[in-house]
């Protein structure tokens, strides 16, 4: 949610931050509906001043035995202008609130500006991307001709954009997700969460995704339930509408689940594979830290996924997302970028924020140092998204043979297992 202070303070900042994220809204329009809110709560004041000087002048005049028909009418018509004012501010309210949850976080100064992914910034690589004697193959044929995962049945019982996971292929996915966790409560210091997968209007509204992203979203019919795009939603409204006491935080919180997305507007982009499906699975860290702590601890989120990859021993790089792809609520994002040989290119798959207070603000997650309430700071990011590991281990451990080998971090989740064979 954003401060309507800052807007009011500095509206000219508030329209060039809108104008690099690329949101459609009138700044203007939002300080006029705030302005009229705040004369209309002005003058109801006032009116019940005077409401509170005529009920005094109708009980002394009674005390005293005299008419106060005069002052009874005035009474009234105080009334009514008061209940009309009060009408036009629950109308102005709503209106407010309405422009207030389209307007995205104001990037951070040290985010690049750029409209699109072109001018996204580089700012680290680690390993290199493997060199093969044979032309590498992507993962789908890797996976089907191994018999590990079945995208025709999947679709048989799903559609498109599904995956179904068989034998080894269901295993290392498991192992995946089973490898990410214990590393991040093992040895990042993050408590492991088992959240909902269904949760309500107030917490997509809390996190970001709704009102703005309603289309990418999975609503279940004739209920207030969301299918949750990420673990980010429940996880971070764990403390919505709470207080934290400042020698709580910051708090870590690590969590796996299924995650589901439309991919609404994504139609004939990434079709092939796992890499844009309508259900995946994903390790999420969240964090809930003081303002002058978050960004420090955005380094350290980052270097968390990070580890993931390196354990896994795959080739990725680092990138500053510019202010014309940075998402809606975050203020900074860096997206880690794992090598996919088949595409000669890398590829998204984690991506750590700060929010700043942007979403403590929607959700109303504070805490308490001195007398007055402060709102945390949130941060995200994917610790990581399972699928998208699983692709690149199938594309960067491949042999000319069409087996897989399994990375020595992983082999321990697999009893041993060194190699991925056909069934």
């Amino acid at each position: 949610m954003f401060d309507i202070r800052l807007i009011r303070n500095e509206p000219e900042r508030v329209k060039k931050a809108m104008e690099l994220k690329r949101a459609g809204v009138d700044i203007d329009a939002v300080l006029d509906v705030d302005a009229r809110r705040r004369t209309a709560i002005y003058d109801m004041e006032q009116l019940r001043a005077q409401q509170n000087k005529a009920g005094e002048a109708i009980a002394a005049r009674k005390r005293a035995g005299e008419n106060a028909d005069d002052a009874i009418a005035e009474m009234k018509a105080i009334k009514d202008d008061i209940a009309r004012l009060e009408e036009q501010v629950k109308t102005l309210d709503a209106s407010l609130q309405e422009f207030l949850l389209v307007l995205p976080n104001v990037p951070d100064e040290s985010v690049p500006v750029g409209p699109d992914e072109s001018a996204n910034r580089v700012e680290r690589h680690w390993g290199e991307p493997p060199v093969f004697p044979f032309v590498p193959r992507d993962h789908v044929d890797i996976a089907e001709s191994l018999g590990i995962i079945d995208f025709g049945r999947a679709a048989k019982l799903s559609g498109a954009r599904f995956a179904l996971n068989l034998g080894m292929g269901a295993r290392i996915e498991r192992a995946l997700v089973n490898f990410m966790l214990d590393i991040h409560t093992g040895e990042h210091g993050y408590t492991e969460v088992w959240p909902p997968l269904l949760v309500n209007t107030d917490s997509m509204r809390g996190t970001g995704q709704l009102p703005k992203f309603s289309e990418d979203l999975f609503k279940v019919q004739d209920s207030d339930l969301w299918l949750i795009p990420t673990a980010e939603v429940p996880v971070t409204n764990i403390h919505r509408d709470e207080i934290l006491e400042a020698q709580q935080l910051p708090l870590y919180y690590t969590a796996y689940t299924p995650c589901f997305r439309s991919e609404a507007g994504s139609h004939g982009k990434d079709t092939r594979g796992m890499i844009r499906v309508h259900q995946f699975n994903k390790v999420e860290m969240v964090k809930f830290t003081t303002p002058e702590t978050s960004w420090e601890e955005l380094e350290k989120l980052t270097a968390n996924a990070e580890t993931i990859l390196q354990r896994l021993g795959l080739a990725y790089r680092v990138v500053t997302l510019c202010t014309g792809d940075l998402g809606f609520s975050a203020a900074k994002t860096y997206d880690i970028e794992v090598w996919l040989p088949a595409q000669n290119t890398y590829r998204e798959i984690s991506s750590c924020s700060n929010f700043t207070d942007f979403q403590a603000r929607r959700a109303n997650i504070r805490f308490r140092r001195d007398k007055k309430p402060e709102f945390v700071h949130t941060l995200n990011g994917s610790g990581i998204a399972v699928g998208r590991a699983l692709v690149a281990i199938l594309e960067n451990y491949q042999q000319e043979d069409g087996t897989v080998v399994i990375p020595e971090a992983l082999r321990p989740y697999m009893n041993g297992a060194e190699r991925i064979t056909s069934a």
